[in-house]
């Protein structure tokens, strides 16, 4: 097929690049604006628009759609379909009904469940053992469109944002070469959605990131491994804010048995050891730390270097 492709971040960079690979052609890619990054706050283009710039690609980059120019290449180029995964802004119906395959996307879930924002964080913070991969053709609603496959992905007991999230972005481009193909042999019935089963999930804000050790250690386990590597889980110790990055859960009350939640005790070594914090109901081990601008430092170097001691309350 002919097509425009529409996306942003990593996660969409894959999906291109497997396109870019397949028999079928990319006429143009259409991304966000530059964004100001880094310590520098230099403005940096998005990894699909690397790819684009790396393959002399047309790129587009409107601050809103529709835009004058894009309908205008879209008017010359008249593409087979439109593929549109993370892209970040929503879809006209002037898009959306412009070529004769529609608008298809990839979602990072088993819609209707986790419509929206960040199902993949959202799904480890759930405790999920299934999550998935959704092609579907658009329409004007949020991840409301008709479904065309679906593909299960099991979750590790500890597996973290971060890898969950570099698997589904492999799945999902091989699910969207696999509905790419199916659509131009004509073996795909698009399935309208059970709008009666759908949840949804917004944006994560700091809030999100702030631990509550008064919660459950699978709660806060889940939390944790749900933001690595990013935005990381947060708590604060004597009004300075540390990041978690990972932990693991406790088999024992390591003394903490009658401590507050958020009390830290004694430093457990070796290769299954970690910093116990009691919680609401029982202990959590922190095996990484940060200190505001400092390095990730697994808990035996972080302790070495810090005045964090037992019976000292994270907050």
């Amino acid at each position: 097929m002919r097509l425009v492709f529409m996306g942003t971040p990593d996660f969409s960079a894959i999906s291109l690049t497997k396109l870019l690979q397949s028999k079928h052609k990319v006429l143009g890619v259409v991304t966000q604006p530059d964004r100001p990054r880094g310590r520098g706050m230099k403005l940096t283009p998005s990894p699909v628009k690397k790819i684009a710039l790396a393959h002399n690609l047309p790129i587009f980059q409107p601050e809103r759609l529709p835009e004058e120019k894009l309908m205008e290449f879209l008017d010359t180029t008249n593409p087979d379909v439109i593929i549109v995964v993370a892209y970040g802004l929503k879809i006209p119906p002037v898009i959306l009904d412009f070529s004769p395959y529609g608008c298809i996307n990839t979602h990072a879930s088993l819609l209707p469940k986790y419509r929206g924002a960040s199902p993949i964080q959202a799904v480890i913070l759930n405790g999920e053992k299934i999550t998935g991969i959704t092609t579907m053709k658009m329409d004007e609603g949020w991840d409301t469109g008709d479904i065309l496959l679906t593909r299960l992905v099991s979750i590790g007991d500890e597996e973290n944002f971060g890898a969950l999230h570099d698997r589904l972005a492999k799945i999902g481009a091989t699910t969207l070469i696999e509905t790419l193909s199916a659509l131009e042999e004509g073996k795909i019935k698009p399935l309208p959605q059970k709008h009666s089963d759908a949840t949804y999930v917004r944006k994560l804000t700091e809030t999100d990131c702030l631990l509550d050790w008064t919660a459950p250690t699978i709660s806060l386990f889940n939390r944790i491994r749900a933001l690595d590597p990013l935005p990381g889980a947060r708590t604060y110790l004597n009004g300075e804010i540390l990041k978690i990055w990972s932990a693991r859960l406790g088999d024992g009350w390591y003394g903490l048995e009658h401590a507050v939640p958020g009390t830290i005790g004694e430093l457990e070594k070796g290769d299954k050891g970690g910093l116990p914090v009691r919680t609401s109901d029982g202990v959590l081990l922190i095996t990484e730390l940060q200190s505001p601008g400092k390095k990730r430092l697994n808990i035996h170097q972080f302790v070495a270097g810090s005045p964090l001691q037992a019976k000292m309350v994270f907050g």
